[in-house]
């Protein structure tokens, strides 16, 4: 039986490298940021961030997301139905295979070591008007304050002028999700960004 911890106290990473060493399926939720809950396996907890090989609903591997601690308002550990799915992962041969030494305690380390990972990356930025929003993309450059990213339209097209997103919006990371990976095959090769310095603007 798993049990519900709230976390306002510090043992939420002690609980997370907990079943990550027991190598049990946790599920978290994000109050403030969606309604639905996160299921999967711990692939490593760092001072800002963890890093979770997700499980979707349909029992299949739904990418890795590294996410903030701070934003995670709720943990089982281990999920309820830790033993069911265990089980069905088996079967389907399904193992998860996080990597090994992922940088997980500043931003700027995830996002470079996330791009070095996949071609492209998905990129979720706080919001005033949404709770949080999606950028799917590859890495341009990294600047002091931020990076810039050649962004992939929800049609599947390149755009040709970078993005720039600020370090201290970026809320979660993405790599190897299913939706990321659709719009890839689709793009194909991203075209060279056209020269000149317009373009860098703060993503809106």
């Amino acid at each position: 039986m798993g049990k519900i911890i709230e976390l306002k106290t510090t043992g939420q990473r002690a609980q997370l490298r907990e079943a990550q060493q027991k190598q049990q399926l946790v599920r978290l939720w994000r109050g403030e940021l969606e309604h639905g809950s996160f299921c999967g396996y711990v692939g490593g907890v760092g001072r800002e961030f963890l890093l979770l090989w997700v499980v979707g609903d349909g029992i299949t591997y739904d990418g890795m997301y590294v996410m903030r601690h701070r934003d995670i308002s709720e943990l089982e550990a281990p999920d309820k139905h830790n033993d069911f799915m265990q089980k069905a992962l088996t079967l389907k041969q399904l193992l998860p295979r996080p990597p090994r030494g992922f940088p997980l305690d500043n931003i700027r380390e995830v996002v470079q070591a996330a791009n070095a990972m996949a071609p492209i990356i998905g990129v979720h930025v706080d919001s005033e008007d949404e709770a949080e929003v999606c950028y799917i993309g590859r890495l341009v450059s990294v600047e002091e304050d931020g990076f810039n990213m050649q962004e992939i339209t929800p049609d599947a097209e390149w755009l040709r002028e970078p993005s720039f997103f600020a370090w201290d919006e970026v809320s979660t990371v993405t790599i190897e999700d299913g939706y990321a990976t659709s719009l890839l095959a689709v793009a194909g090769a991203p075209p060279p960004l056209l020269q000149g310095d317009s373009g860098i603007g703060h993503a809106s």
